[in-house]
């Protein structure tokens, strides 16, 4: 079979799945997801041998300390994402609500209904939690799911997606709702991306080289994940343990992922720059530093490349910057951040509503680390993706954010005049 039959049978399949995946009742949504979830931790054994041959073949093909972190599961990981199972199987049903209801002078009633986006590709690196959690926020919208993950989690993603195809076998629903792509081939993943016949869209997560690839190549609208080149401002004002706690949460806490800090700008008039950095260095984090940073601790930081201040190191590694004010502080995400995450941290609420109103990111944070930037953490159960656009969804995207909306109309024999 060529890959055009290949992709075209897969295509068809979940297409015509997707019509059950949206008449599904809030009942029968929470039966599957609590049997997923249950499943998950009754074959903890079974998904920690997979995940055991991903990270054999990882460590052999030299993939980053960054990524293997990503890779690996645990008994503890696995109980997180059937926790987070759970949690979104209990949460209200955004599909069929209808928003914004009003008469019209005419009788008519206009209202807009929220409705399932229909076939979702989502396209991914490294973490097989990502497989779950995809196929537990498209049951609940009413969506039906093609998978992609990368071959670095292979076997992990194939073990966790046939507890998923057993629990929609088991309660005798369409299994082709929710489909893993098992051949990597990238060729496979351009005949895919052409399919918007039949796909209504694309979520890419993962490094910049899948992001590009992607919307180079899609016909599908595409909703960007792009790259977490999350940024602290340490205004003046700034509380010494709230700006040492914070900084060193973002950033070593779990380098790796798409929420920690990889810019650090420091007001000049702060008075305890030399204390924090001193304690980002005692967290084994290489600080690359603008000539005023270097000059602090001269032998133990590094003098910053302009490129430095673009890169999302996903590593112990941060660029410093001295800024003379607020104003430059946000000049500088607006010219190098991505629209992740930023944060201030400061003691003026001036400064801080400043912040807010100005920095136009999918979160910004006052006071708090950016690593709570996820569907978890903000209540979503788990998120399909940190959308970093401004159309239809921004930052991080639950169950709601993979539905749209569509206006109906209730009338009583109303004719236009």
């Amino acid at each position: 079979m060529s890959y055009h039959e290949y992709v075209d049978d897969i295509c068809k399949k979940t297409k015509k799945a997707s019509i059950q995946a949206a008449n599904l009742s809030i009942n029968d949504k929470k039966e599957l997801l609590s049997l997923i979830a249950e499943n998950l931790v009754s074959k903890t054994k079974t998904i920690l041998e997979a995940n055991a041959k991903d990270l054999t073949n990882a460590k052999a093909n030299g993939l980053t300390d960054a990524m293997i972190d990503r890779l690996i599961l645990n008994d503890n990981r696995i109980k997180a994402m059937a926790n987070s199972i759970k949690e979104i199987a209990e949460q209200d049903d955004p599909v069929g609500r209808i928003e914004n209801i009003k008469v019209r002078p005419s009788g008519i009633r206009v209202g807009q209904m929220r409705v399932p986006i229909g076939v979702v590709l989502v396209v991914y690196e490294s973490r097989p939690n990502v497989t779950t959690d995809i196929a537990a926020l498209c049951i609940k919208s009413g969506n039906a799911a093609i998978l992609r993950g990368g071959k670095e989690a292979i076997n992990s993603n194939i073990a966790l997606y046939e507890i998923i195809a057993d629990a929609l076998k088991s309660l005798k629903y369409d299994q082709n709702m929710i489909t893993l792509i098992k051949e990597i081939d990238r060729e496979l993943l351009k005949v895919l991306l052409k399919r918007n016949d039949l796909i209504d869209i694309v979520i890419p997560r993962g490094g910049e080289g899948l992001i590009k690839a992607v919307t180079e190549e899609s016909s599908i609208p595409v909703i960007k994940h792009d790259k977490g080149l999350c940024t602290i401002f340490i205004d003046e004002s700034a509380d010494f343990k709230n700006a040492c706690d914070i900084t060193i949460n973002a950033k070593v806490q779990r380098p790796g992922v798409c929420n920690a800090v990889e810019t650090l700008l420091i007001h000049c008039n702060y008075p305890q720059k030399k204390e924090l950095l001193s304690k980002l260095l005692e967290e084994k984090v290489e600080i690359r530093g603008c000539p005023q940073t270097a000059e602090i601790i001269p032998d133990k930081i590094k003098p910053s490349e302009p490129e430095d201040y673009d890169a999302e190191f996903l590593d112990l590694i941060i660029a410093v910057k001295i800024v003379n004010s607020l104003d430059e502080a946000m000049e500088h995400i607006r010219v190098h951040g991505s629209g992740h995450s930023e944060a201030i941290i400061t003691s003026s609420y001036k400064n801080s509503e400043r912040f807010v109103k100005e920095t136009d990111s999918a979160a910004v944070f006052v006071n708090a680390s950016t690593r709570f930037h996820d569907g978890g953490e903000f209540g979503l159960g788990a998120e399909v993706g940190i959308s970093t656009e401004k159309l239809h969804a921004r930052g991080a995207m639950g169950a709601e954010g993979l539905t749209t909306l569509k206006y109906v109309v209730y009338g009583n024999g109303e004719i236009r005049k």
